[in-house]
């Protein structure tokens, strides 16, 4: 009688093994970014609180340092459901809804709550929803929660203490129509060069000037040849925790909701992260002698505001983007 208890023991012990194994569900989340970064470091932390706050029935595994391959190729694993998540910016999204490249407009926002609620409002919303419609794929969550950059810089060899000085400098710029004509737009002198070349670039005079987010200066080691330092907020970016909806909508409602919880956490602990390493970067280049400078992009903003309304005339912005521009600014 025992033996026939312990077998009976036994086998439900195994069943319901097997019945947890089942229900665990195991995502890949692809990434560009090494596991040391601080974005990587971000992503480390959305793992642990996703298997911590859907109870283990969730666990996501994070392959770094485009592991499982480059953008495109992502992309399409992203869509067939081989990869769940990828975690990158929107604008790859673009592919699905075009009107998704806008939304790191240059100078269209007055500061970082002004860019939230457009990012959140129904017509970007719209957008998201188109793409999702055509490939399967979403936003998690809030799409401003996971902060890159985190902010926007010009690193020169003289100084830029307002948006005048901006006038005639020679800035480099990549290839890309609509940035070059934005700066042209606001005064600069726009040279396109390499990212890689923008050191050598300033070194010998070609350029005086480059964009770049803050925590990208010390790395490249702009400021050894320009240490000028002007923060402009030129736009905002987050990192997309791009998902396949099949995916989301397979998990219940519990594990849906641990995992969400993780994401908004994993927000909060991005914002604080970055913002930290960014605030030791500028005070190791000050240390080194550079001038950090804060300036009132408020002239630019405005510049940009006619620019822009220009374009809508002529049919070259997305329908909705200058109203939904406005219907986000603070006084509305």
């Amino acid at each position: 009688m025992k033996t026939i208890t312990k077998l009976g023991l036994a086998v439900a012990m195994t069943l319901s093994f097997a019945t947890a194994s089942q229900a665990e569900t195991t995502w890949r989340m692809a990434t560009k970014m090494p596991v040391d970064s601080p974005e990587g470091k971000v992503f480390s932390r959305f793992s642990d609180l996703t298997a911590e706050y859907t109870n283990g029935a969730l666990k996501v595994d994070v392959f770094p340092n485009e592991q499982l391959g480059k953008e495109d190729a992502v992309l399409e694993q992203l869509q067939a459901n081989i990869v769940q998540i990828y975690a990158e910016g929107f604008g790859y999204m673009k592919k699905w809804e075009p009107a998704l490249a806008w939304t790191s407009a240059a100078f269209a926002f007055d500061d970082y709550d002004h860019w939230q609620r457009f990012m959140t409002s129904d017509t970007v919303s719209g957008w998201f929803d188109s793409a999702a419609a055509q490939s399967g794929v979403r936003p998690l969550g809030d799409p401003t929660q996971i902060l890159r950059g985190p902010f926007r810089v010009m690193v020169s060899n003289k100084p830029v203490n307002s948006a005048a000085d901006i006038e005639n400098i020679k800035l480099r710029m990549h290839e890309n129509k609509v940035a070059i004509e934005t700066w042209d737009n606001l005064g600069a002198e726009v040279i396109t060069l390499p990212w890689t070349e923008v050191y050598q670039g300033i070194s010998k005079g070609i350029v005086e000037a480059v964009n770049s987010p803050i925590a990208l200066v010390e790395s490249m080691r702009f400021n050894e040849v320009a240490p000028y330092i002007a923060r402009h907020d030129e736009y905002w970016q987050s990192i997309g925790f791009m998902v396949n909806q099949q995916a989301l909508d397979a998990l219940d409602d519990d594990t849906r909701a641990g995992l969400m919880k993780a994401y908004n956490e994993a927000g909060a602990y991005s914002q604080d992260l970055m913002f930290s390493v960014a605030e030791e970067g500028i005070e190791r280049m000050k240390a080194a002698g550079t001038t950090y400078t804060v300036i009132d992009t408020a002239p630019l903003v405005e510049k940009m505001r006619v620019y822009y309304e220009e374009m809508a005339e002529k049919g070259e912005l997305p329908e909705g983007f200058v109203d939904a521009i406005e219907a986000s600014r603070a006084s509305n």
